[in-house]
This record gives C-alpha cells, sequence and structure tokens, in this order.
C-alpha cells in the first residue's frame, strides 16, 4: 500500500489544526500560502507573522479576565513584554498596538525604551519593569528614565548593592520591586536561582534599607522560576511560598501592592501539544486570593512578563532539501540549504524541538531520514521530532524539489544565534519576510533583511576592499 504523507499526519495526529491545514498536497500556516511564499521570495526565508502576537496577547488578557471577573479577584492584570524574546521594532510595535507593558533585561533595552517613547508608541503611565543584575550603565539608563519625569520605571532589585546603586545616580522619588531567588527544580544543577534575594532575607533588607528610606516606595515582588509555569507540585508549592512571602511582607509595607508571576507559559512545539492555559489561571488567581482573604490583607495587581508566548508562534523558517546523502543501508541525510546552528541554535544548544512539517508533496510517500546543515559541524543537524522520534518526510526527489518549514520558532533565535553579523563556516543568514494583514484582510508581506552576501562578512572580518 502506497501511503501518504498526509495520511501519515492525519492517523497520528488530530489534523488540520487551527493554523495548519494543506490544500492540493501543499501547506498552508494562518491561511498563508507558504508555497506561493517560497515562489516569491526563495528560500533559505525566516518570516515573522505579526498578527499572531496581537492574538497571543489578547488571548492572555482575556484569560486572566475571564479568572478575575468569576471569582471576584480586587486587583487587576497588567501584560508585560520581555524584550529579551526578540527586540527587533517591528515586534515591538506590534506589541505595543496592543496596551501593555514592557520588561527590560540590559542598558540598551532602556535605550529602545526611549526611542519608542520619542516616537509616541510608549504611553508615560506604562510600566518599565527593569530585571536582570544591572551595573554601571543599565543603572545609569535607569536613573536618566526615572529623572525623565517616567513614574511608573520600576527597578526590580537584584541584589542588595543595586538600590544605593540607584540611589547615588538619581534624586528622584522612585518605585521598586525585589525579586525572590527562587529555589530551582531538584533535577537542577544548583538549589537557588542566581538572581534576586533568598526568601528568608527579603523581609528584613526591605526594613533596614527601605522602610525609612522617603525617596524608595517599594511596589512590586518578583517570582520566577525557571521550568516556567507547569501544573505540578514543584510549581504550586513555589507559588505558594511566593504568596505567603507576598503577605509577610505587606504586612510591614503599606506600599506593596503588585505581585509579578514573570514568564513561563509554553508555546506549541507539537502537533500533540496540549497545555490548558486557562485552568493554570483560573488556579493561580484562586491561590493568591484565597491566600490574601486567609491573611485578611489586599488582593495584589498580577503582572506577567511574557516573552516565548508573546512572539514564538509567530515565527517559522523554510529551507530546500538541496540533496539527499545515503550513508549507508539506514541512514539518508536530507541536506537543507542552511545551518540549524546558526538559525535554530536552540535546536542544537538545548535540544529544543520546534514543529516541522513539508511544505509541498504531502500526497506523496514518506521516509524516515535525518535533516543536516550545510556547515562542516558534525553537531549541525536535526534529527528527532514527536513521530516516535524520527523524522519523516516525503520522499526526495532529485527534479522534484522539496521544501521543509519549521514552526514557531519567533523568540530568542535571531538573539542567540546572531542576526546580521558573522555566522559558523560563513553560511549566510536567511532573508527575514514579515506577514501582515490590511484592513480588508488580505496578506500583505514586507523583505525586512535581505539574504547576507559576502561582502558583509568579510567587511567584518577586516577583508575591506582598498
Amino acid at each position: 500500500m502506497n501511503t501518504k504523507y498526509k495520511d501519515l499526519i492525519e492517523q497520528t495526529f488530530d489534523f488540520p489544526q487551527e493554523e495548519f491545514h494543506t490544500n492540493n498536497g501543499n501547506l498552508f500556516f494562518h491561511n498563508i500560502d507558504l508555497t506561493a511564499l517560497i515562489e516569491q521570495y526563495g528560500t533559505p526565508l525566516k518570516f515573522t507573522y505579526l498578527p499572531k502576537i496581537t492574538e497571543n496577547i489578547n488571548r492572555a488578557k482575556s484569560w486572566f479576565q475571564k479568572a478575575i471577573n468569576e471569582q471576584g479577584y480586587q486587583g487587576k492584570y497588567h501584560f508585560a513584554y520581555c524584550t529579551k524574546s526578540s527586540h527587533f521594532k517591528f515586534i515591538l510595535e506590534e506589541a505595543l498596538q496592543n496596551n501593555i507593558h514592557i520588561e527590560t533585561s540590559s542598558a540598551f533595552d532602556i535605550d529602545i525604551v526611549k526611542s519608542i517613547k520619542e516616537e509616541g508608541k510608549l504611553s508615560d503611565k506604562a510600566y518599565i519593569l527593569c530585571n536582570g543584575f544591572k551595573r554601571d550603565q543599565y543603572i545609569t539608563n535607569i536613573a536618566n528614565l526615572i529623572d525623565g519625569g517616567h513614574e511608573n520605571c520600576i527597578p526590580i532589585i537584584d541584589n542588595y548593592e543595586e538600590l544605593n546603586l540607584i540611589l547615588e545616580e538619581t534624586k528622584s522619588r522612585f518605585k521598586i520591586g525585589i525579586r525572590i531567588a527562587s529555589e530551582e527544580e531538584p533535577k537542577f544543577e544548583f538549589y537557588t536561582s542566581r538572581l534576586g534575594i533568598g526568601y528568608k532575607n527579603i523581609v528584613s533588607f526591605y526594613e533596614r534599607e527601605i522602610a525609612e528610606n522617603p525617596q524608595v516606595d517599594l511596589k512590586m515582588l518578583h517570582f520566577f522560576i525557571n521550568t516556567g509555569i507547569r501544573d505540578n507540585a514543584y510549581y504550586w508549592n513555589e507559588l505558594l511560598k511566593c504568596i505567603s512571602l507576598y503577605i509577610k511582607l505587606k504586612k510591614v509595607c503599606p506600599t506593596l501592592n503588585s505581585l509579578n508571576i514573570g514568564g513561563g507559559f509554553p508555546i506549541k512545539n507539537s502537533l500533540a501539544f496540549e497545555y490548558d492555559y486557562q485552568y493554570l489561571i483560573d488556579e493561580i488567581i484562586n491561590q493568591i486570593k484565597t491566600s490574601c482573604d486567609e491573611a485578611e490583607v489586599d488582593m495584589p495587581d498580577i503582572f506577567t512578563e511574557f516573552g516565548n508566548f508573546t512572539v514564538g508562534e509567530a515565527g517559522g523558517a523554510i529551507y530546500e532539501v538541496l540533496y539527499q546523502k545515503k550513508q549507508n543501508d539506514r541512514e539518508r541525510w536530507n541536506m537543507i540549504d542552511s545551518s540549524f546552528i546558526t538559525t535554530l541554535p536552540d535546536s542544537w544548544a538545548i535540544n529544543r524541538r520546534f514543529i516541522m512539517l513539508p511544505i509541498n508533496k504531502w500526497n506523496r510517500q514518506y521516509e524516515r531520514v535525518l535533516l543536516g546543515g550545510l556547515t562542516c559541524d558534525s553537531d549541525d543537524y536535526y534529527n528527532s521530532e514527536q513521530h516516535i522520534n524520527a523524522i519523516y518526510l516525503p520522499i526526495y526527489e532529485k527534479d522534484k524539489p522539496l521544501y521543509i518549514g519549521f514552526f514557531n520558532t519567533g523568540a530568542y533565535q535571531e538573539t542567540i544565534g546572531g542576526f546580521g553579523g558573522l555566522q559558523h563556516c560563513l553560511i549566510p543568514h536567511p532573508k527575514h519576510i514579515l506577514i501582515s494583514k490590511n484592513k480588508k484582510g488580505k496578506f500583505t508581506t514586507k523583505l525586512f533583511k535581505a539574504q547576507q552576501k559576502s561582502e558583509e562578512l568579510l567587511s567584518i572580518l577586516g577583508y575591506e576592499k582598498k
């Protein structure tokens, strides 16, 4: 029996799905004809589907608001975007259309904030939550933002020295938050996060350094764990410890009114992905409300800092299979026209999985393959998928091109892999396409950055023409 690739997918997963369907053997992503995109721009290419950013922001807002309304929660919800997930201007411009706030992590982030404020795209009332380890220029930039009148700039204190460093830079009155040094999951190589101040030390730090200082108001307690928001005993235990600390701190600090639960919503990495976002949010709201009611303290405003969830599902990468190498009787290597190390570094560095699907030839037979990149590095490959630790793709035919797509790659890959700089083995970075919808609902595409040329790389390396 000649089984088509489409049959394999439909028999293995619930397919088609919200963002994926096929027509005449070709894959569509959010109704975008990816084959037409390839015909227009060629491969390799990366794309960002901007409407997905707005969609995910509004999904999160609606989930939290639903939980707040149904449970009679007294605090408000605030959505902040974690800029380190993707710093591109087109990302910020899309996100900021949805009345959100910003979380920063470095000195240059504040320069970005100043730039978008000057263009009128960020309100003076927006919260700027300054996270991360702060020294020198970051401290100076935060102080400049405060002195410039941005009252809702809230540096999140990471260690005991940071408060004094800020006080040395500004005479203005300002608000702060404190980050909890959370205890990590038992499987980690260390017990406590390197970020933040220990649970047992925060109240004494407040009483010693903040309570009697008229220049500083403590407004926020910040909580985040590396595993993200998960429905397991570890997460709920750490959240309850955080809530307990909030209550203890609130009883001695009247100005404290906000609880930042960080980021950590997962995104879809498989056609079999399941995650009950609404249930998790309902339970978080319930835990905070119940604890505050029992302790007779006011419920805090809730902040989140979703980055990957905001932009991850907006991105994708498309490659052509250039050639198939049959190395032995069992292994077939499909060689793509780019590199996994440089364009999808998380797949190589932390073994992260993305949704991988062919763009065309869904009506053809399939075979088991391995995927290899163009660099000469033995680690430049991708060889496991949701199909029982194997990759199945339509059969390779030399005279009929096969294109493959990796989806939900929109967070971190450019900043980790490097954008516009040197690439491993000097494999050029793919072209980058922006996809939007106009007022009539029609898709529009724009070339954001062409594929790197030899001259760019040689110039960086010092081989400039004389």
